[in-house]
């Protein structure tokens, strides 16, 4: 399967992209390896100042970007070292080159989830994990915070060598690594403010070509991050657009957004056959922007993620957007309650 460039990007402004990111990258790297002693004194006394010492929100986050920038450097160059040795795929054929690009997208997922996990002392409680051993598979995912998007591959997908295909925001592509090794896999990247929707709906049905058992497609069905705010916007353009029916199941809704279907419908639609698992997670929400990351929502959370499978022909034909709905109703008091017992203890 070729990778699909997206309905509006270029050659031009792929490169000219990597022009500005990567020795953006590359410098803010140097800066934080140089540096490390200065910053990592500074952090440490902040949060001394402020009685936090015990959990060092500051030198924690400032140590994960370290982690991160690392990971990006890295990267690029395993990526490089690919590209050279197959000449893009010329040398051992276009499935070996996939194949070692998704090696790399498994190794840098696994890097930045669990360390991650040791740097700000997470305890993860996964459930239903083997129910996705085997695709083909349509994953939904939920989307809660900046720090979440890398559970699914490193707690779901690695382990059972799924290859994964992602259905991701246009911005994304200013992150390095997404960008060169992202657009050798089959993966779409969407521009979620183009005028033809059309266009970039069928870019994430194409995903749904050759799947088979293993791999899966990845999609947000939310579209972006939690929010109350963002709750009662959805909310009141299912009023506006009197969607009854979604509305009155979206109106019980208190910790995840209304689905999106278009993206989903069109996936199910594509990929005849292929079930569905849902990836639901809590322990995140603490951490919906940088100001709650930066003042240690993170640090020494409990992470649970559970996995739902739903059969392919158990999905119906008809009415799959109240379906998705209700799903996500489920997955709602799932997250409350889970939130719940984990205040209590």
């Amino acid at each position: 399967m070729t990778v699909d460039l997206g309905p509006t990007e270029t050659l031009i402004s792929i490169w000219a992209r990597r022009a500005i990111s990567v020795p953006l990258y590359g410098g803010l790297a140097a800066i934080c390896v140089l540096g490390a002693p200065g910053w990592l004194t500074l952090a440490l006394l902040v949060d001394a100042g402020r009685g936090q010492i015990a959990h060092r929100p500051r030198t924690r986050a400032l140590a994960f970007f370290a982690l991160y920038l690392g990971c990006e450097v890295l990267g690029l160059l395993v990526a490089a070292l690919v590209w050279g040795a197959t000449l893009g795929g010329w040398i051992g054929g276009a499935d070996r080159y996939r194949e070692a690009n998704a090696a790399l997208q498994r190794g840098w997922t696994r890097a930045l989830f669990h360390g991650a996990r040791v740097i700000f002392g997470w305890t993860l409680q996964v459930e239903g994990l083997e129910l996705a051993r085997q695709g083909p598979l349509v994953l939904l995912v939920r989307h809660s915070s900046v720090a979440d998007t890398g559970v699914t591959a490193a707690l779901v997908a690695n382990p059972n060598r799924l290859q994964l295909r992602y259905v991701l925001k246009r911005e994304l592509l200013w992150d390095p690594c997404l960008d060169v090794v992202g657009r050798r896999l089959p993966n779409a990247f969407i521009d979620r403010a183009a005028p033809r929707k059309e266009a970039e709906i069928a870019a994430v049905a194409r995903l749904a070509q050759g799947l088979d058992a293993g791999s899966a497609v990845l999609i947000y069905p939310e579209g972006t991050r939690f929010s109350e705010g963002k709750l009662a916007q959805r909310v009141a353009a299912l009023r506006d657009r009197a969607a009854t029916e979604l509305l009155a199941i979206a109106e019980r809704y208190a910790a995840v957004l209304p689905p999106r279907p278009g993206g989903v419908l069109a996936l199910l639609d594509a990929a005849a056959g292929a079930d569905v698992v849902l990836v639901e997670h809590s322990g995140f929400e603490g951490a919906a922007t940088f100001a709650d990351f930066w003042a240690g929502a993170l640090v020494g959370r409990t992470i649970r993620v559970r996995l739902r499978r739903f059969p392919a022909d158990a999905i119906p034909e008809t009415g799959r957007d109240r379906w998705l709905y209700e799903r996500w109703g489920e997955m709602d008091r799932w997250i409350l309650d889970s939130t719940h017992r984990g205040a209590r203890r």
